[in-house]
């Protein structure tokens, strides 16, 4: 008996937990549309434009390094007025691609330097502070190696900072290719939600909200005012713009200004950048969290910025409701299914349907793209969070641990069209234990699904459906993807190379020689 109410006690506390941050979404919606007409717009205009630097940083990017560049050199806002700085850690052929490059373009006329750094201390926050030190602009506009400006991103941006207390100016994310496959189309319509409604919702209400790390601007003062950039946590960008909103700058966002960046397009490579996203969020939230907590910002704030930083948690009571699923269906078999229904089956709703319609209003907001686009795909993309799980909840312990793990960037390939390829490409997110897990989960849940039949329980169908299609979705493309990675590596390398023996290496079978490009991978 005391092991049957600890397994429903405990299910339905998940519930209630998930609904809790489920309903956040709807507060994000209504706040949105109360806000809808608070457009940010600049205080004056500069009469004479400050100088602006652009860091480009860099880490083995070779097939989109030269893209950006080039882009970057479009870029409409007065030469006298400009620098680049391309920061590159990289250890492969992108350190020739880019030096390259900025012989190039500097003998086009433009003022553009290579800084490259043989370690990467810091990783992406080590690499933007060591260029901030030769940075000759008042203001630093950050791009990551996937993005693609429009000529016009710094003119739309650069006058909002005619009013002093201003720290940052972000544009929106957009994708380059968010219809080459079903996870991109995902990805787009999770992006979508933190950039239209999310960002769009924060900012226009007066809440704390995070600089992405890329498509903004910065005033170099706001900066060394909150102390510089910071190397631990994984999300740089998220603990400096909280630690600088404490100091009381402000931040604007441009739902208008679309900077595209390319997708991931293998699933390893989506769950290598979640993980990321989900531990950095967790780590800043253990170290900024109490900071605002005790701040004299107000409770509105001090709210939000609970919800921001601690919204990952969904992801372990998530992977335990999903454990739990079956457990309560055996017990519910022999007990009060009906009664217990009449406070879980609403819970189940509220949270989906807040979820539901949170991304179906910022699909109608984006405008490109049908409510009848976006409604196809819900079912997927509910699927594909719960999938995540797992990989989430890895991210969210090592975090609350404080087991410290290396920046991984997310691989770029180039790719921009539909049809374009990146099968034969090198960079690839690493194969780890976790697609295991989710697969078994999923075969867990085919077993679910069996009870839920052989018990007459069609009401619960659905969700496990939800849950077993998401692991199984997640599992298998990542077991996919990292086994056709591991193949291709196999047959692109050549025979080992036997030399003899020499008094300086007296093993008999001599030195194994493999070739450069076979260690990169």
């Amino acid at each position: 008996m005391l092991t049957e109410l600890l397994i429903l006690g405990s299910y339905g506390l998940i519930l209630i937990l998930l609904a809790i941050f489920g309903f956040h979404r709807s507060l994000l919606v209504y706040l949105y549309f109360k806000h809808r007409k608070n457009v940010p717009v600049p205080k004056e205009r500069f009469k004479e434009l400050p100088r602006v630097t652009i860091q480009l940083p860099v880490y083995n990017e070779m097939y989109v390094s030269e893209r950006l560049l080039e882009a970057t050199a479009a870029i409409d806002y007065p030469r006298d007025r400009l620098d680049i700085q391309v920061l590159d850690d990289s250890t492969d052929e992108t350190t020739e691609i880019c030096r390259a490059k900025v012989a190039d373009l500097r003998a086009r006329g433009l003022d553009i330097s290579y800084i490259h750094r043989s370690d990467r201390t810091g990783f992406k926050a080590g690499a933007l502070d060591n260029g901030l030190r030769t940075a000759k602009g008042e203001f630093v506009l950050i791009l990551d190696a996937d993005f693609i400006p429009q000529p016009s991103v710094i003119m739309d941006c650069i006058h909002h900072f005619t009013d002093p207390k201003i720290a940052v100016v972000q544009a929106r994310w957009g994708h380059l290719n968010f219809d080459h496959s079903a996870l991109t189309r995902i990805q787009a319509l999770m992006l979508d939600g933190h950039f239209i409604m999310e960002h769009t919702a924060r900012c226009r209400s007066g809440r704390f909200f995070n600089f992405n790390g890329t498509a903004g601007i910065w005033r170099r003062t706001a900066i060394e005012d909150a102390g510089g950039w910071e190397h631990d946590t994984l999300t740089e960008d998220m603990d400096l713009s909280y630690r600088a909103q404490l100091r009381g700058w402000r931040f604007v966002y441009l739902k208008d200004v679309v900077v595209p960046a390319e997708l991931p397009v293998e699933m390893n490579a989506f769950k290598s950048q979640q993980f990321r996203w989900a531990k950095g969020s967790i780590q800043n939230a253990r170290k900024i969290l109490p900071r605002v907590l005790r701040s004299d910002v107000s409770a509105a704030q001090k709210v939000e910025t609970f919800f921001h930083l601690t919204n990952n948690v969904a992801y372990p009571l998530l992977l335990l409701l999903s454990l739990l699923l079956l457990p309560c269906l055996m017990l519910r078999s022999t007990h009060g299914w009906r009664e217990v229904m009449l406070v879980d089956l609403p819970l189940f709703f509220g949270t989906t349907l807040s979820v539901c319609s949170f991304y179906l209003t910022t699909q109608i907001e984006e405008g490109s793209r049908s409510v009848w686009w976006g409604l196809r795909r819900l079912p997927l993309l509910l699927a594909t969070g719960i999938g995540l799980s797992v990989n989430q909840t890895r991210a969210v312990f090592e975090a609350l641990l404080g087991r410290e793990s290396e920046f991984v960037r997310t691989p770029k390939h180039g790719v921009v069209g539909k049809l374009q390829s990146w099968k034969e490409k090198r960079y690839r997110g690493a194969l780890t234990a976790v697609p295991f897990i989710e697969v078994a989960l999923a075969c867990y849940f085919a077993a679910t699904l069996g009870m839920a039949i052989w018990a007459g329980r069609y009401v619960s169908i659905p969700f496990v459906l939800l849950f077993g299609t998401g692991y199984a979705y997640v599992g298998f493309l990542s077991l996919s993807h990292g086994v056709r990675r591991r193949r291709e590596a196999r047959a692109a390398a050549p025979e080992p190379v036997v030399l003899p023996a020499t008094a300086s290496d007296p093993e008999p079978a001599g030195i194994l020689v493999r070739a450069r490009a076979q260690a990169r991978r």
